[in-house]
């Protein structure tokens, strides 16, 4: 337990240690000061006069050392470069919460668990291999959803068809059918905060704020892995009294009923071929 709990220690200090790797290369990049003009005698950078062209003179654009920038100077944009910066790292410091709350990986690790405590082995699988498992099950249900938002929200943003609000909205829009697709015969969870938001006139899914669907979706979610747990338990809970009733009948008191069952269990399972089992039976409630 005691290795187990270092082991997760040190992936969390890993994985935050990363992220705030990233947060500060993107502030270097972003904040890098960009040269309006080029040293001549210096090869690796060069500017592209705006004069004799058809581009706006508003507008000047360049290559610094093989990166393309350009610098609006008319403050028509809609947003600051300083707050797009800042709602970048917003994003990026939500992003753990956001791959974990909406995504079909609350429901996945939340079932393999289950899987590990009805075996009775303790710390086997260990946390991060459960999660890493979930991870990349979250990844395979979720394809759709992020190619979707990739090409109508990120690809279109890059190519300058659409602002950075748009995109907000047409990203936001795949992953909330995903959780209107999801919570099918779970609406009274997504009653229960409209009720507590005092929302009454919702005709359509776009009338549902996302502040009431995200909640509704989580409690949703719960209630569907701890019904999957249920069904889980059960045949190694029958494995389990078998083998108490045994020892009792037998007069084994001071043998440790579960120090007998576990290898049946896992027996049991590996005949089952359980990991297939249940991650397939798993995938498919997404679909």
């Amino acid at each position: 337990m005691n290795s187990d709990k270092r082991l997760g220690k040190s992936f969390k200090l890993f994985t935050v240690s990363l992220i705030l790797t990233m947060v500060c290369l993107l502030t270097f990049v972003l904040c890098t000061p960009i040269l309006a003009q080029a040293d001549e005698d210096d090869p690796t950078i060069s500017t592209l006069s705006n004069e004799g062209t058809d581009i706006d003179p508003g507008y000047l654009e360049g290559d610094l050392g093989g990166l393309t920038f350009r610098f609006d100077n008319d403050g028509s944009g809609s947003l600051s470069s300083t707050l797009q910066i800042l709602l970048l790292l917003t994003v990026i410091s939500l992003a753990p919460s956001i791959l974990i709350m909406l995504t079909s990986f609350t429901r996945t690790v939340i079932v393999l668990h289950f899987v590990r405590t009805a075996l009775g082995t303790q710390t086997t699988p260990p946390n991060q291999v459960l999660v890493g498992i979930a991870l990349f099950i979250t990844l395979f249900v979720m394809s759709p959803v992020f190619i979707k938002i990739n090409n109508e929200a990120i690809v279109p943003m890059q190519n300058g068809e659409i602002g950075m609000e748009q995109a907000f909205e047409r990203g936001l829009e795949p992953i909330r059918e995903f959780m209107f697709d999801q919570m099918e015969g779970s609406e009274k969870d997504l009653e229960l905060f409209l009720d507590i938001a005092g929302i009454e006139n919702v005709e359509t899914r776009a009338d549902v704020p996302t502040t009431a669907l995200i909640p509704a979706f989580i409690l949703s979610e719960l209630r569907i892995a701890f019904i999957m747990g249920f069904l889980i338990y059960i045949p190694f809970l029958v494995i389990d009294m078998v083998v108490s009733s045994t020892l009792m009948s037998m007069g084994m008191m001071m043998l440790p009923p579960t120090t007998i069952s576990m290898p049946f269990k896992i027996l049991l399972f590996i005949v089952a071929d359980g990991w297939d089992l249940i991650v397939g039976q798993l995938v498919r409630t997404f679909y």
